[in-house]
C-alpha cells in the first residue's frame, strides 16, 4: 500500500505539486518544515548566503529534493532577483529576526504588492510582536519560557534535557506547515495570500495541552513528579539488571493486569488500582525491584508475549533496525549527485494516493544558480 525504496514513486500523483516555495530559512525549524513540503511534492528553492550553508551532513537530509541558489541579500541585484522569483514562487518561508526582511525590502507588504497571492511564513523564537521579539534564543530557552521544562524532569536532577529539538520541530516546523497549508486552502477559496507569524514559544506553550487545564481551571501548580505522566505515578522508565531501561505506560486496568502478569507478580494488580499515594509509591518501588532482577534482553522476550504498553528504550541504531519501523519504510535511500545512495529518514506521512519522490540529497549551496538566475535575467 505504501511503496518505498530508492526510487520512491515513479510518475505517481503528488500532493503539493502546484506549490512553489522560496525558502530563506536556516538551521532546523524552517528547513524541516520545507523538507516536509518537498517530500509531499512542493517545488522548494532554498536561498542561501554565498560561501555558507548549514552543517553539510544535516543539509543532505534537511535539503533533499530542494534546489539551491546563493544570493547576497545586501546587494541590490540580489533583492531584484528575489522580487522576480516571488512573481512565481507563491510561498515564502523566512526565519530572520523580526524586521530584517522589511529592512531588506523583502517584507510581506513589499512582496504582496508584487504577488497578492503570496503566503509569507515567518518562523521566530518569540514571534513578530511582544517584549521578547528581538531576543535571541534556542530550543532550550523556548521550552523554558513556555513552562514545559518547569514540570519536566525530576525534583532531584531538575528539568529534563531532551534528545531532540521539541520547540524547533514540534513548535516551529510542524506548526509552520499547518499554517502554510491552511493558508493555501484559504487562498484557493478567496484568491488572497496572507502573512503567518509562527512563534516557537507560542507553539510550545500550546503543547501544555493536557496539563494546562489542571492549572488554568483547577489552580493546581504543575511540578515535576507530581502528575500522572511526569513521574508522579508508575508511568515511568525502569532500569534493568544490565543498566538499560524499559518504558512502562500501563495506565488502563487491563494493561496494569498484563504488566503484573508479565513481571510474575499478579498479586500487585490490586495495589496498582489503589488511589492513595502510598500504594502508588509502593507499586512503583515493586516494579523497579522486579525490573532489576532481569536484563534488557530477557525483558524484551517476556514482553513480546504481553500487550501491556511496555516497550524497551532503544538506541537510535536499534530503532532504525526495529521491525515495525522497517516495515513502515522509515529508512529510505536517496540518490546523490555521484549516483550513490544515502540512507535517510523517510517522510512519515503515508497516503493511499501518494508516495514521496526523494529526488536527491541536499544540493551544495548555489548548485542551481546558473539554471535559475539565467532564467530570471532572460525575463
Amino acid at each position: 500500500m505504501y511503496p518505498t525504496g530508492r526510487k520512491g514513486c515513479e510518475k505517481l500523483m503528488t500532493l503539493l505539486n502546484s506549490l512553489k516555495v522560496l525558502d530563506f530559512s536556516t538551521l532546523l525549524p524552517g528547513p524541516f518544515a520545507t523538507l516536509m513540503l518537498a517530500d509531499l511534492g512542493a517545488d522548494v528553492l532554498k536561498v542561501e548566503r554565498p560561501a555558507t550553508g548549514d552543517s553539510w551532513g544535516v543539509d543532505q537530509y534537511l535539503n533533499r529534493s530542494k534546489k539551491s541558489i546563493t544570493l547576497d541579500l545586501k546587494q541590490p541585484e540580489s533583492i531584484e532577483s528575489v522580487k522576480k522569483l516571488v512573481q512565481e514562487y507563491d510561498i515564502v518561508v523566512e526565519q530572520f529576526r523580526p524586521g530584517v526582511m522589511e529592512r531588506l525590502g523583502l517584507g510581506y507588504e513589499a512582496l504582496k504588492r508584487i504577488n497578492p497571492k503570496v503566503i509569507y511564513c515567518s518562523i521566530t523564537g518569540y514571534g513578530q510582536t511582544g517584549p521578547y521579539k528581538d531576543r535571541a534564543g534556542h530550543d532550550i530557552n523556548y521550552l523554558s519560557i513556555a513552562g514545559l521544562s518547569g514540570y519536566s524532569g525530576t525534583k532531584k536532577e531538575g528539568p529534563a534535557k531532551n534528545g531532540t529539538q521539541i520547540a524547533d520541530i514540534a513548535g516551529g516546523s510542524l506548526h509552520a506547515v499547518i499554517g502554510i497549508l491552511s493558508a493555501v486552502v484559504y487562498r484557493d477559496k478567496t484568491g488572497f495570500g496572507q502573512a503567518l507569524d509562527i512563534s516557537m514559544t507560542d507553539c510550545s506553550f500550546a503543547m501544555n495541552a493536557i496539563s494546562a487545564p489542571l492549572h488554568l481551571q483547577g489552580g493546581i501548580e504543575l511540578e515535576p513528579e507530581e502528575l500522572m505522566l511526569n513521574g508522579g505515578s508508575f508511568y515511568d522508565f525502569y532500569k534493568t539488571k544490565d543498566g538499560r531501561y524499559f518504558s512502562i505506560g500501563s495506565l488502563e486496568p487491563r494493561f496494569k493486569r498484563a504488566l503484573c502478569d508479565a513481571i510474575g507478580i499478579p498479586e500487585l494488580y490490586e495495589m496498582s488500582m489503589a488511589s492513595d499515594k502510598a500504594s502508588g509509591a509502593a507499586f512503583k518501588q515493586a516494579l523497579q525491584k522486579a525490573f532489576l532482577a532481569k536484563d534488557f534482553q530477557q525483558w524484551q522476550k517476556i514482553f513480546a508475549d504481553f500487550d501491556a504498553c511496555a516497550e524497551p528504550v532503544l538506541t537510535f541504531a536499534e530503532a532504525a533496525a526495529h521491525p515495525q519501523l522497517k516495515q513502515r519504510g522509515m529508512i529510505v535511500e536517496v540518490p546523490d549527485d555521484q549516483g550513490n545512495f544515502q540512507k535517510q529518514i523517510a517522510c512519515p506521512i503515508k497516503s493511499s494516493v501518494f508516495t514521496p519522490d526523494y529526488k536527491h540529497t541536499g544540493r551544495k549551496p548555489g548548485q542551481n544558480n546558473a539554471e535559475i538566475l539565467r532564467t530570471l535575467h532572460e525575463k
